[in-house]
């Protein structure tokens, strides 16, 4: 397993105790670094990684004593467990080690089991020491990535890609880091609707996160639980190639480096390996992983949940538009082409997504105060008497109580109430100009317009768009330039084509 060697630090100006400790760490699997005095012990400290100082006490230019007080009070350094040799006995001189900050004594001359015992003790405790530490980092970690994930979440263009992308971010071992987060991710993504599997290699290169996509079939050879089911897990190296994931790892080596452990998450949706961590892995470390993942799931369920409810608010906009249709000469399509025109404007005129969306669906609502028009005037077939046109223009108003004054609707309340309002004053109910007409009526009234034109009324043949686009841009009898405010104009003259191809598709 490719996991590093501890390296002790042996510290003695005396050349013939160096050795003597050299032989007898060096068998037991130490990395030995020696030091001829405190100085060049303190240089070793702040330019290798030290799990241990054996430390002599009676030395030139600094003594042990002040050696153990530099590292102790250095931040950096004071997880590194030191052993003070000496030859001295007496209790002030033990009390004097302790006060340094020392964990251990070694008499001279010392017994080479005593030293192993007490090295691998200290060992293990900076090991739960280091956990300990590992822990509050990822404790960290993860209480700002979940608080991140949370103030950036987008319930309505959630991507669970991309949250596993910053999950990578965050637990993917980097160069200037420690060897306790795992080397590399492979992450499964299963696709239900296509019956499909993607899978990415994540690496840290070159100073960034790095995903490559495998064009592997892998999830056939892992033990995926049943539907709804998950199973959290982890593998060290001496159990994995009797695991029933032999196979699975068997055929990875050929996409990655070898596997010395992991710890994984599986379901019937999502598969997560983390492997090579610079330890044996272990259920704290499944924990961790677990986290995350949890994290991003909550995070999908919730996005599937608001976006379903996005789906019934969006169904029921259109229901109640075609509702107020039903005795009106346009079809069905007439507001959803509307809705279309509304956001190919205001998309052109560079406005964020949100409200591109939002004009698009409640525009369809422009004409819903129609609900109160009587029938026989929606349908009349020749010229409207004063009255009947003083009635039909109730219907912006009407619309605006209809929708009332709910948050979630307030560009389709002002959309009902101005969409007949112009850019010079001339419009209706209250001949509002310029900019104190909403933007959202300012951009339908044009999208209006160009589908009243291009569809038949007992006063007019239907135009083609050619002949709408000039009426719209140079004007005639009904239509002037002046009624739309510029800025909608010149969106409009830029997109004709797709209006008209907006139409076409939209046609019966």
């Amino acid at each position: 397993m490719r996991i590093k060697r501890k390296k002790i630090l042996c510290v003695d100006d005396e050349p013939i105790n160096l050795q003597l400790l050299e032989a007898i760490l060096k068998p037991n699997g130490y990395d030995v670094i020696l030091a001829r005095n405190g100085i060049d012990a303190l240089k070793t400290i702040d330019s290798e990684p030290i799990d241990l100082m054996l430390l002599d006490v009676m030395m030139p230019e600094m003594d042990g004593y002040e050696v153990c007080r530099t590292v102790k009070g250095n931040e950096r350094f004071r997880n590194i467990p030191v052993i003070i040799i000496t030859a001295l006995t007496e209790k002030d001189e033990r009390i004097k080690g302790i006060e340094a900050g020392a964990e251990e004594f070694l008499s001279k001359p010392f017994n080479f089991s005593e030293v192993l015992a007490r090295v691998k003790m200290l060992i293990k405790m900076k090991e739960l020491n280091d956990s300990l530490q590992s822990a509050y980092k990822d404790i960290v970690s993860l209480t700002r990535h979940g608080a991140a994930a949370i103030r950036s979440f987008d319930p309505v263009n959630f991507s669970l890609q991309n949250s596993i992308d910053s999950i990578m971010s965050q637990a993917i071992r980097r160069q200037e880091e420690g060897d306790e987060r795992p080397e590399f991710f492979l992450v499964g993504i299963g696709d239900d609707k296509k019956n499909l599997w993607h899978w990415i290699m994540y690496t840290f290169v070159e100073g960034a996160i790095k995903g490559r996509a495998l064009d592997l079939k892998l999830h056939d050879l892992l033990p995926i639980p049943d539907m709804g089911g998950t199973r959290l897990s982890l593998l060290n190296n001496w159990d994995m190639g009797n695991s029933e994931m032999a196979s699975f790892f068997n055929r990875i080596r050929e996409h990655c480096p070898d596997v010395d452990n992991t710890v994984f998450y599986l379901s019937p949706n999502l598969c997560i390996f983390a492997m090579n961590y610079g330890h044996d892995v272990s259920d704290y470390d499944a924990s961790v992983l677990n986290n995350f993942v949890v994290q991003s799931l909550f995070l999908k369920r919730l996005s599937s949940q608001v976006q379903e409810t996005e789906d019934a608010f969006d169904y029921l906009v259109y229901s109640l538009a075609r509702a107020a249709e039903a005795n009106d000469e346009d079809t069905g399509n007439h507001i959803i082409r509307v809705g279309r025109y509304c956001a190919v404007i205001a998309r052109y005129l560079g406005l964020d997504e949100k409200f591109i969306q939002a004009i698009r669906i409640q525009a369809t609502l422009h004409d819903v105060g129609k609900i109160h028009t009587p029938a026989q005037i929606l349908k009349k077939p020749g010229k409207l008497t004063d009255d009947e046109w003083i009635e039909m223009k109730k219907h912006t108003i009407y619309g605006a109580k209809i929708i009332g004054d709910h948050f979630r609707l307030s560009m389709a309340a002002n959309i009902a109430v101005t969409h007949h309002e112009k850019w010079d004053g001339s419009g209706y109910p209250n001949r509002l100009k310029g900019e104190s007409i909403p933007l959202e009526g300012r951009i339908i009234a044009l999208s209006d317009v160009y589908d009243a034109l291009r569809n038949a009324r007992v006063y007019k043949p239907a135009f083609d768009s050619e002949t709408t686009s000039r009426i719209i841009i140079e004007g005639d009898d009904r239509v002037l330039p002046s009624h739309f405010d510029p800025g909608v104009l010149d969106a409009f003259k830029h997109n004709v084509t797709k209006f008209e191809e907006i139409y076409e598709e939209l046609r019966s």
